[in-house]
């Protein structure tokens, strides 16, 4: 496992070592031994302890999926009777026999019934590394010879799937797959119809994969204990005789199976076991860290085999703190970009001409030199506050340090800022206000054990899909309340207790509704108040205009459903709220999510777990941007510039002298180029053109520079106005830091060189830096994170070493190393350690519907695209099953202006135009539309004007009101049959392993007859 030089893949603990969160211990008897176990729990996790080799075969079992109970190979006897040890729980002195004859009888009869299903060919098998349960389990059983032949099923592969494919002959029905799609996933598209006469996995009942409802978040696959389900990217490349035509392949198994019955299996699988050693020599897995959203999923990235180093066979999730087997479809099969041939390779220059101007190839040094000439001269001629930098959310917590340091410490100025600023600064603002931490209060496992959780302006299962996962799993088998308020009825919304739509705008007044009628009837925790929090009759005053009536009428929302939320609030003993940019990019965004937490603290929810706020961060990398201080007011740990003490330690640490004053936000800096004040900026991993508001604006903006650089991936949009473009790399091309949504830091390891002459962000802003007069001398990203936690108090105790391989911390990071899972348990991080409930006012949204602009346009994310699409469309199972842009028209409007589905449409704003087709659903209601943001050739900011949030200048980019022009032209549906919005759901509890078990043909190994078949009748 190539987790680094200084990471360990962490090992399965000791056989005498309990569970650190297990408490009731007790003894139980085990193959006549007394060992330790906690009352309670599955017998076979216990067993997995303390048993040694060879343990106790366990195919369908899987820690993260519970019992399943399909597979009858982890047989034991139980105080003299035979039972499943996944199925059973620890009893204070039960007596467990392990090795008896008739418990090993029975494990071996449930495992040959199993092999009925599966041909052994595992030699040729890309499957086999080491991984599979069936090939491991056939050796740790010593089978020699299937008391049940092979039968192959009456079903063809599916390879309709751009990711995956099935094949029913492999597949021993264990149901793993299943049970993660219904219960962990929560996705509800695969079951097993176990009447059937040939029992098989199905996608929505048993159409293909591609078109079903299957989301490809790749669960199912990653649980596979066989070849039944697996990666396309592994077919042909793991193995060494697996790139073989079929013809010969098939050759090799009727071979193998021939000799079978002479030989046994055990020759057979020591040439497998020999192949598959010979594999790890030429496949390499390394850990890293999604580069999408804010999540914060891990994993280990596959690469090698027959496709050689950049060859990525397969992302394996299991070990990390966010998702463990859980990943979504970009996480899981995002990463074609990393090796498209549309990656920069070296510098590019512009040269200007009469003819026009062209971009041509340069050296490093020569593109530079050039740099640092008219950087340094434009200082020199303007003075520092002329040069702007924005540092990205998709670079490591130590790039975005960097950034900030050549910013402040090299240029000398607080011009420094990043794309939380179009997302999440109003949410920060919001917890800044009333509790001090900008961050999640709590984990996602806060978020998973509350009594209710509100989403407010998320569309979480598509912007957050791991995240979501939890709450899903939670509503479907907990009993958790979900309350969900957003203009569109999207999976969440669909899901809920209780789905409201309030004007857009309006939050703010059922938010401060709620909190006023917690007061009026009794609900607000007084106690709480009293002892945490400041301000309570300022604020209390400020809500007397939000009575529950006030509410209905300015958000349009029924008066019994604000009344019934009310309820549903007080009588609940633990409430997390969710929001992100349905909330943020208003006007009032820094308010509204003021707002969420005044209710939080009117009725007691923090401090506590599985309470808290938890404001979405969107990108990978947000939350560690603004952390390390890529903000023109912060440094790194949220220590303000205008601190005398703060800016001391930093002059002190780095040697120089710091401004004092404010530096201009990316905002203010497209403003401060039109008024001629800004004349040079250094951009890096950051398409601003197509992310922030009034594109036309800012790239009118960008015209006007002396002197811009852009660095990034791709040639994006904003490259066309860039003077140099450098060549960077993406996260699996370097090492350092992330930091997830709940404040949680992980690294990320090198999976691959860099490209061509692609160079870490790092590594060119320290380039950057020296060529500026600077003399840095970082030998590693390693070597900025030991710095940067010398000098912010918030990050004093994170080392590499702490977390090296799958091992984490939740900021902030004692110097011993102590972290923070939830927020609060002591004080909040205030001046007195008391909270603060905010005074509320609403001001109506700045731009709203009107006669000419009669529409109101929302936007936001899609689950297979990520923003624009730079990286996603550059995956061409993703650009498969989406690979056009389109705007959602809800059926009624459809109906008033004789639409359909793939009719072409102009959509009209005061600041621009696009023309795109639409899609009729449900989804969207009224005069409501909704346009995603995966396009290049119709983003929505063409069409967004240039009001922000009062107190962050977030733009707002949720108030735009639209026209509608209606085309004769159109076109076939803007989502293929592939997509899975076209698919149909089959909710059920789970694999329903009962239904199996009341086959006519099936019996419990050990007892009756022992011969009926568990999976499958054939003929």
């Amino acid at each position: 496992m190539n987790h680094g030089t200084d990471a360990m893949h962490t090992m399965p603990e000791p056989a005498d070592t309990l569970p650190a969160d297990l408490s009731t211990l007790c003894e139980i008897h085990v193959n006549g031994s007394t060992v330790r176990a906690v009352e309670g729990e599955r017998l076979i996790d216990a067993l997995n302890r303390v048993v040694g080799e060879p343990r106790v075969p366990q195919v369908c079992y899987h820690p993260r999926l519970g019992p399943i109970q399909t597979c009858d190979t982890c047989m034991v006897e139980t105080n003299g009777k035979l039972a499943r040890a996944c199925g059973a729980s620890v009893v204070a002195g039960m007596t467990v026999v392990t090795e008896s004859a008739r418990a090993q009888n029975a494990q071996k009869e449930a495992f040959d019934r199993i092999l009925r299903n599966h041909m052994l060919y595992c030699t040729v098998c890309d499957n086999n590394n080491g991984n599979c349960t069936v090939h491991n389990t056939t050796a740790l059983l010593d089978v020699e010879h299937q008391k049940y032949p092979y039968k192959p099923k009456p079903y063809e592969q599916d390879l309709s799937n751009p990711f995956y494919r099935y094949d029913p002959d492999q597949c021993i029905l264990c149901g793993r797959c299943v049970e993660a799609c219904q219960n962990v996933q929560v996705n509800e598209t695969l079951s097993i119809r176990w009447e059937d006469e040939h029992p098989r996995v199905l996608w929505d009942g048993g159409t293909e994969i591609g078109g079903s409802s299957c989301v490809s978040c790749g669960h199912c696959v990653t649980v596979c204990p066989c070849n039944a389900l697996m990666e396309k990217s592994m077919i042909g490349h793991a193995g060494y005789f697996t790139a073989l035509p079929k013809s010969a392949l098939d050759g090799m198994i009727d071979v193998v199976k021939a000799v079978e019955p002479e030989i046994g299996y055990g020759p057979i699988l020591q040439v497998s076991e020999t192949e598959a050693a010979m594999r790890e020599e030429r496949v390499k897995r390394t850990k890293t860290v999604c580069t999408y959203c804010g999540v914060g999923c891990s994993f280990d990235v596959w690469t090698g085999g027959k496709g050689g180093d950049r060859h990525i066979l397969k992302v394996e999730p299991g070990e990390g703190a966010a998702n463990n087997i859980s990943t979504c479809v970009k996480g899981k099969f995002g990463w074609d970009y990393v090796n498209s041939e549309d990656r920069l390779r070296k510098p590019l220059i512009r040269e200007r001409s009469a003819e026009g101007d062209r971009f041509r190839e340069a050296s490093w040094d020569e593109a530079l030199t050039l740099m640092a000439q008219r950087l340094t001269q434009i200082k020199a001629e303007h003075g520092p506050d002329a040069i702007g930098l924005i540092s990205s959310s998709k670079c490591t917590n130590e790039e975005s340090y960097l950034m900030q340091k050549l910013a402040r410490a090299v240029v000398g100025t607080n011009n420094i800022d990043n794309c939380s600023r179009y997302c999440q600064s109003p949410a920060t603002q919001g917890l800044f206000r009333t509790v001090g931490y900008g961050g999640d209060s709590g984990s996602i496992s806060d978020i998973a054990q509350s009594g209710l959780v509100m989403i407010v302006g998320s569309n979480t299962a598509e912007a957050h899909p791991v995240l979501a996962t939890r709450v899903k799993r939670a509503h479907k088998l907990h009993g958790q309340k979900l309350i969900v308020a957003d203009l569109r009825e999207h999976e969440m919304a669909r899901r809920a207790d209780i789905f409201f739509r309030p004007s857009p705008g309006t939050d703010i007044v059922w938010l401060s509704a709620l909190s006023r009628w917690m007061f009026d009837n009794g609900h607000a925790k007084t106690e709480f108040l009293s002892q945490w929090v400041n301000g309570v009759e300022e604020y209390r005053k400020s809500l007397e205009p939000f009575t529950m009536e006030y509410a209905a009428k300015i958000c349009k929302v029924p008066l019994e459903t604000l009344e019934k939320i009310a309820h549903e609030v007080a009588a609940t003993e633990s409430m997390c709220i969710l929001w992100a940019m349905g909330v943020t990019q208003h006007c009032g965004g820094s308010d509204t999510s003021t707002a969420i937490s005044n209710l939080l603290l009117v009725t007691g929810n923090y401090m506590r777990p599985g309470t808290g706020a938890y404001p979405l961060r969107g990108h990978n990398n947000v939350q560690g941007a603004s952390d390390f201080g890529s903000m023109p007011a912060y440094f790194p740990g949220y220590d303000k510039i205008a601190d005398d003490e703060a800016r001391e330690r930093y002059e002190q640490g780095w040697g120089v002298k710091i401004p004092t004053a404010k530096g201009l936000d990316n905002h203010e800096m497209v403003d401060a180029i039109y008024e001629g004040r800004l004349k040079a900026m250094y951009l890096i991993g950051e398409d601003m053109l197509n992310a922030d508001a009034n594109a036309n604006y800012v790239g009118g903006g960008f015209e006007r520079l002396e002197f811009f650089v852009v660095q990034d991936i791709f040639f994006s949009e904003t490259c066309r106005y860039a003077d140099i473009v450098l060549p960077a790399s993406p996260s699996l091309e370097k090492e350092g830091t992330f930091t997830s949504t709940e404040r949680r830091f992980q690294r990320l390891y090198e999976v691959m060189e860099p490209l061509g002459e692609s160079r870490p962000d790092w590594r060119i802003i320290q380039e950057v830096a020296n060529r500026l007069g600077a003399k840095w001398n970082y030998s590693h990203p390693a070597d900025v994170m030991h710095e940067s936690a010398g000098l912010a108090p918030m990050f004093a105790g994170v080392t590499y070493d702490r977390l090296a391989g799958y091992k984490t911390l939740q900021w902030p990071v004692a110097v011993d190393g102590t972290d923070s899972p939830l927020l609060y348990t002591k004080e909040f991080h205030m001046q007195d350690g008391r909270a603060k409930l905010y005074p509320m006012e609403w001001i109506a949204p700045c731009e709203t519907e009107g006669d000419e602009y009669d529409l109101h346009l929302n936007n936001g994310r899609l689950l297979e695209h990520f923003h624009e699409g730079n990286m996603t469309y550059r995956v061409p199972g993703i650009h498969a099953e989406t690979p056009e842009c389109f705007v959602e028209v809800s059926p009624e409007l459809a109906k008033e202006q004789s639409l359909v589905t793939g009719q072409w449409v102009d959509l009209g704003s005061r600041y621009g135009q696009l023309r795109m087709q639409v899609l009729v659903t449900d989804r969207v209601s009224g005069k409501q539309l909704y346009l995603p943001l995966n396009s290049k050739e119709h983003p929505v900011n063409l069409l967004t004007g240039s009001y922000t949030d009062r107190a962050t200048h977030t733009p707002a980019y949720k108030e735009t009101p639209v026209k509608m022009t209606v085309l004769p032209l159109k076109g076939k549906s803007p989502l293929p049959r592939l997509n899975f919005r076209n698919g149909t759901p089959t909710p059920q509890r789970g694999v329903e392993v009962e239904r199996k078990w009341k086959r006519s043909d099936y019996t419990m190994p050990g007892e009756g007859a022992g011969s009926g078949l568990v999976q499958i009748q054939t003929k």
